[in-house]
């Protein structure tokens, strides 16, 4: 497959009391989309009308309604349990990615045909010149901290480079790598679930790459989401 067939893609958005940034999430996601792609919206019963918001005015989502709060762990799993497409978009409802975003993350998983996943570059939204994640990198006793965090968009890279693995803020994932290692561990609901992800993925031989062209503005832990300042 080249670059220019690229498989269908499952967005899944976990979303939590946050819906005045869903239009502008999901317009920047559909503006980059192609027909036989799919957004799925799981709301983890949020006492802000999302879900009403959604249904009628976004009638394209999937909208799943979840009766509690499952956290990041469980609302991805519940979508990506449902999802359709051969790739599976991880992407935080607080999030608004930026042109060409997609492309360079299918562009970095078929170039690296290894890879489990591509992970995107988070930026600040209130200062988007600076990376807040682009993945996870682990140190010896086993801490995760953030890749690049602190770094201006000037200094990284052209290319893709590998990392240890992806935040779930922005992340595109091979329905094989989830088929080989299984979903989020739920126990840990809110913080951490992409590491222990990370962490399986490499036990079973899958890399993760950064797309450096992969950009997204995060309002940062807008609903509870997974991106962590881990320092």
């Amino acid at each position: 497959m080249t670059r220019t067939e690229r498989p269908s893609i499952s967005v899944v958005i976990p979303t939590w009391n946050a819906l005045r940034y869903l239009p502008a999430c999901l317009a920047a996601l559909r503006a980059q989309l192609q027909p036989h792609d799919e957004i799925i919206l799981v709301d983890n019963a949020s006492r802000d009308n999302a879900a009403t918001w959604a249904r009628c005015h976004a009638p394209d989502v999937r909208l799943l309604e979840l009766p509690t709060n499952r956290g990041f762990a469980g609302g991805t799993n519940a979508g990506l349990r449902v999802a359709r497409g051969e790739l599976l978009l991880l992407c935080n409802d607080d999030a608004l990615i930026e042109p060409g975003c997609i492309d360079a993350l299918w562009a970095a998983l078929h170039d690296t045909p290894d890879a489990g996943a591509a992970a995107g570059v988070l930026t600040f939204n209130r200062a988007p010149h600076i990376v807040a994640s682009a993945g996870i990198r682990m140190q010896r006793d086993g801490v995760a901290l953030d890749v690049w965090l602190g770094r201006t968009l000037d200094t990284l890279p052209a290319a893709p480079v590998e990392v240890f693995g992806a935040s779930g803020g922005l992340a595109l994932l091979r329905r094989e790598l989830l088929d080989d290692i299984g979903l989020f561990a739920e126990d840990f609901f809110n913080y951490l679930e992409d590491a222990d992800l990370a962490w399986r993925a490499r036990l079973r031989g899958w890399r993760t790459v950064v797309a450096p062209a992969a950009r997204a503005r995060h309002v940062y832990s807008a609903s509870g989401s997974p991106f962590k300042q881990r320092l």
